[in-house]
């Protein structure tokens, strides 16, 4: 007989002393680190340990004998269950203290590197609401909280919902009624497009046997007011279509791009598929102050699957540190690494020579293209390939040595061969823009061979989660 598997304890009067990594909150307990999501520093709790590994445990709340006094109420009824905001629960001026230890952690822990006072963290104005987009799904099998109507006895048997994933089940969909990230209407588009569904006996999703014919719902709202709606179906039932599509142009008219997807797939993404207007533009338009004042707004034009900074404030916050950082006299050659649509090389583009954008994704590099023409910039140029290959000797040959670089890679930070090319050029400056203070502190380690640090500026993209944006500006030893 095999060996009976020990169970996992629970622990009691665990002292929360931390806010740690993916935005779990931190305890110790027999020389080993528990992590514990929806906790807050202070907090006495018992804890159920879920996952064991050998350095850590993963645990989850089962009682609180002292709250923390940094905690608040939070505002989302579905706070502790969706996986989106997990710091809902902090004060906003903890969570921009704990945002601005990871920077600093980072740097000590990972670069390993000499730097000078980190600036205090640039805040969001709007600590909800402050989302440009977002994706819902659509399920058959929506988690059943306690307090579900569908549990009762002779309850309704409707299992629909549409909302988010909960946290590690790509099958369960947490089935929203309000939520804070997005202003409305996206709220009343979502409940609506779930009732039409309901009444009209719609079928949703089911990802397990790849069946249902509503998949996702993606909603895209701009500065200017502009509103961009995408539904994506599992097949081309005309007429289910027609019916939905026509309900929503009717009780939205501000919708002003309205467009539809058939995704067959067993994968969510839909940039490799046709994406079908049924009214209004293909696009929105997005507005940008310029970095200076005075000047004219730039105007960034938006697909529906072109990327754009989810928090449009901050991302002015974020690219204006970026500007200040560089300190542009007007002749400088930049190279502007995972350009993304060109939103920074736009932004800077007319306060230096020539600006040239690197970026992996083609659709991106049109986009690019097409906003450099919309704001009448014609001194930026952009190419399409994978960085590692693209930025090599003859790249450099060919366009010039660049006297700055600026970088705002991935989550996964920049790849080793981009790092060593960029050592090789030695721009006098590189400022670079992350979304991971671990990944970025682990290249900065890298450029340290010829590198000094000489300003670090955090921005809070994403407040209510433990996410941080940094800038760094590097400058030749």
């Amino acid at each position: 007989m095999g060996r009976k598997k020990r169970p996992l304890p629970l622990i009691e009067n665990l002292e929360i002393i931390d806010a740690g990594a993916e935005g779990k909150a931190v305890g110790r307990w027999n020389e080993k680190v528990v992590f514990v999501p929806f906790a807050a520093p202070g907090d006495i709790v018992d804890v159920q340990v879920f996952k064991k590994k050998r350095s850590y445990y993963e645990a989850k709340i089962t009682k609180i004998h002292q709250a923390s006094s940094l905690r608040i109420k939070p505002e989302c009824a579905h706070f502790g269950l969706c996986g989106g905001c997990k710091w809902q629960h902090l004060a906003y001026e903890e969570q921009l203290k704990y945002k601005q230890k990871q920077v600093k952690d980072s740097l000590d822990r990972i670069a390993k590197v000499s730097y000078p006072e980190i600036l205090p963290i640039i805040g969001s104005e709007n600590t909800f609401y402050y989302r440009n987009k977002l994706e819902y799904t659509f399920s058959n099998r929506r988690w059943l909280t306690d307090f579900d109507p569908s549990k009762e006895e002779g309850g309704p048997e409707d299992t629909n919902g549409l909302g988010f994933h909960l946290p590690g089940m790509f099958d369960k969909i947490l089935d929203i009624e309000e939520c804070f990230l997005q202003k409305d209407p996206s709220n009343k588009i979502r409940l609506a497009v779930k009732g039409y569904a309901i009444k009209n006996k719609l079928s949703f999703y089911n990802v397990r046997n790849w069946e249902g014919l509503l998949r996702n719902l993606l909603i895209r709202t701009s500065s200017t007011g502009e509103l961009m709606v995408i539904v994506v179906f599992r097949e081309d039932e005309s007429s289910q279509i027609e019916g939905l599509m026509g309900f929503l142009k009717e009780s939205f008219p501000e919708i002003t791009s309205l467009m539809y997807v058939i995704n067959g797939k067993r994968n969510d993404t839909i940039s490799d598929l046709e994406i079908h207007l049924f009214d209004g533009n293909p696009f929105i338009m997005e507005e940008m102050n310029a970095p200076v004042e005075g000047q004219d707004p730039l105007r960034f034009k938006i697909g529906p699957i072109s990327f754009y900074q989810t928090n449009s404030e901050q991302a002015f916050q974020l690219y204006k540190t970026a500007f200040e950082f560089a300190e542009f006299k007007g002749d400088e050659l930049v190279y502007d690494l995972y350009t993304g649509t060109g939103t920074i090389a736009n932004f800077i583009a007319r306060f230096s020579r020539k600006v040239i954008g690197i970026e992996y994704v083609e659709e991106a590099v049109k986009d690019a293209f097409e906003n450099a023409k919309l704001n009448g910039i014609d001194n930026v140029d952009f190419y399409a390939g994978d960085l590692a290959k693209v930025l090599d000797e003859s790249f450099i040959e060919k366009h010039g040595k660049p006297d700055l670089i600026i970088t705002d890679p991935p989550r996964a930070g920049m790849h080793e061969k981009v790092v060593r090319q960029i050592l090789a050029v030695e721009p006098e400056k590189i400022v670079y823009v992350s979304c991971n203070p671990a990944t970025q502190a682990r290249d900065i380690a890298i450029l340290n061979e010829k590198y000094e640090v000489k300003k670090v500026q955090p921005v809070d993209m994403f407040p209510q989660t433990h996410h941080v944006e940094n800038v760094v500006l590097l400058e030749l030893k």
